[in-house]
């Protein structure tokens, strides 16, 4: 088949790399949460050597995610499982860090406060979340194209920006380390359970 492609993936992956690198750099396995296309497993896991990488998302976009690994030809690089969120057990995987792009604003806001929950729950203790994309802070958006962004996702149907005092309010047992300011009004949130 031929192999997804999102050109923001293709835009984001090295400046989300930059963080990783820091931010994983005492992690060995991680979960990613939402792989979408596939693009930023095969990416990163081919620049984080040192991690064993699981991939995770609807069975739709299953094929995609494989057709990216099966190229990739990386040892540290999983096939996904199954996991939509609210739907599917939380994978029974072993993993000490979590990574997750451009999922927060697609879902709902019940399984948005799920997710968190759930990393919350599951992460382990010393372990990492980093999650990416746009967030409001305090109610207020970054710029005028992400409230439009925002108001566009509502329309489509998908649950919207999440702000940054929600995340925090649901995800009880995480520390929020930093917010990192990423290209195209986006933020890495890196997370920690302590």
């Amino acid at each position: 088949m031929e192999k997804p492609f999102s050109q923001a993936c293709e835009n984001n992956k090295r400046p989300i790399l930059d963080i990783l690198k820091r931010a994983f750099a005492h992690t060995q396995k991680v979960l990613e949460i939402g792989s979408g296309t596939g693009q930023h497993a095969s990416y990163l896991a081919a620049h984080l050597p040192h991690l064993t990488w699981h991939t995770s998302d609807q069975y739709e976009y299953h094929d995609g995610i494989n057709a990216w690994i099966s190229e990739s030809s990386l040892s540290n690089l999983i096939q996904p499982v199954e996991f939509k969120v609210g739907v599917d057990p939380f994978p029974a995987l072993p993993f000490d860090g979590i990574f997750s792009a451009n999922t927060a604003h697609i879902m709902q806001k019940h399984e948005a406060k799920l997710l968190m929950e759930l990393v919350s729950q599951k992460l382990p203790k010393g372990g990492t979340f980093c999650q990416y994309g746009p967030f409001t802070q305090s109610g207020i958006y970054s710029s005028q194209s992400n409230a439009e962004f925002h108001q566009s996702l509502v329309e489509r149907g998908y649950g919207g920006y999440r702000d940054i005092d929600e995340l925090e309010a649901w995800a009880k047992r995480l520390t929020l380390k930093e917010m990192i300011t990423m290209p195209a009004n986006n933020l890495m949130l890196v997370w920690t359970k302590e």
